[in-house]
């Protein structure tokens, strides 16, 4: 199931990411910047009513988005420059953490996934061995045992603690429409608003900073995930997922309490429950990206403890508010080349590619022969 003895490919972001989706907080409105003039074009005239009214205001709009731009441009050489500094002044509390082993996961987990390994192994099979939610094509499964768990939050919680240096969200791209640095997800008008009001970025710490990706998830996604994802959805790319980008979030009575209703920059999301105690909070999910709000209707999907959701990427979902406690979850986009490569998921355009560091936003320049398959809207 691994990839060893074989070229690993280079992979790129596409360069929407510095021109698409700055949020200006004041104007509480998402804007393109791809030159001064096209800006004033577009937007100078709706941002005098909503009250940029003097040339001093709007010259502070362009300051600020010159510098989100810049701060965009060089995100993943500081990315990497706090990875070369967490690996030079952190002291794990928990190493063993950082390398997967098969008696982290739940046996039942390990029961899965070798059917799935199986030569007669078949989507219908699979099904019988999980959990399928009331979202359509969404799947729960035990993942990991509690005490790995445990471990884990602790040892977050003790680099959370640290000196060292830790990557924050930026205001401008907080409500990100079209997902991108540390949200990258899409958000949208919300069909179940009256359930959950608009959260603000919740903390967040990205695994391969702290050398999680060599030892831990890569290992998970291609040895464990990929037999899953393979039968489940391989009209998404699940049969070729070739790059991730893991992370975990924390909610908190006293931080961020829920998540807007958003889609995610992945062909398929995994996201476990974690921990601690905590009351509510459920995910729920509308429809793919592609329908509108208008024809959404919503389901709800409980989060269990040590427990995992697969979904499809572009599956439009969000997470209801804690109404006590605090909840951790460990969230892996994968990403398919194969697919992402004809389309950019967040753009929805031809990607044009920027040279980045590490698994970047899953494409390369050169796919394997495209297959007439795309993601179905059911």
């Amino acid at each position: 199931m691994t990839n060893e003895g074989k070229e690993k490919p280079r992979f790129y972001t596409c360069d929407c990411f510095t021109t698409d989706n700055i949020f200006l907080e004041e104007y509480k409105l998402h804007v393109r910047f791809v030159s001064e003039q096209q800006f004033r074009l577009d937007y100078q005239a709706l941002l005098k009513k909503l009250g940029c009214v003097t040339d001093e205001q709007f010259e502070g709009v362009l300051n600020k988005i010159s510098q989100e731009v810049a701060r965009r441009k060089y995100l993943g050489v500081t990315s990497a420059q706090r990875a070369a500094a967490i690996k030079d002044m952190y002291q794990p509390l928990h190493p063993h953490v950082y390398h997967l082993q098969e008696s982290y996961l739940a046996s039942e987990f390990k029961q899965i996934v070798e059917y799935c390994q199986s030569s007669n192994a078949t989507e219908e099979g699979l099904l019988d061995l999980l959990e399928e939610q009331a979202a359509p094509r969404v799947y729960r499964f035990p993942l990991f045992d509690k005490s790995f768990c445990e471990d884990l939050m602790e040892e977050l919680e003790h680099f959370e603690q640290s000196g060292a240096p830790k990557g924050r969200p930026n205001t401008m791209n907080q409500a990100s429409k079209s997902g991108h640095d540390y949200l990258e997800t899409a958000t949208t008008s919300n069909p179940c608003s009256q359930k959950s009001p608009q959260g603000t970025l919740y903390f967040k710490i990205l695994l391969n900073e702290l050398g999680f990706d060599e030892h831990f998830i890569t290992p998970l996604r291609e040895q464990y995930l990929l037999p899953l994802t393979s039968l489940l959805y391989p009209d998404c790319g699940g049969r070729c997922l070739d790059s991730h980008k893991a992370f975990v979030v924390k909610y908190d009575m006293n931080e961020d309490l829920d998540l807007s209703y958003h889609y995610d920059n992945a062909e398929v999301t995994l996201n476990v429950s974690l921990g601690k105690e905590f009351t509510e909070g459920n995910l729920y999910f509308g429809d793919m990206r592609q329908v509108p709000v208008s024809e959404t209707e919503c389901s709800e999907v409980e989060h269990r403890v040590t427990e995992g959701l697969l979904h499809r990427g572009q599956h439009m979902h969000g997470a209801l508010p804690i109404s006590s406690g605090q909840r951790w979850n460990l969230i892996i986009w994968m990403r398919a080349s194969q697919e992402r490569n004809k389309q950019c998921p967040m753009c929805n355009r031809t990607p044009t590619l920027v040279e980045a560091e590490g698994f970047a936003d899953g494409f390369t320049k050169h796919s394997e022969p495209p297959q007439n398959i795309s993601c179905a809207l059911t």
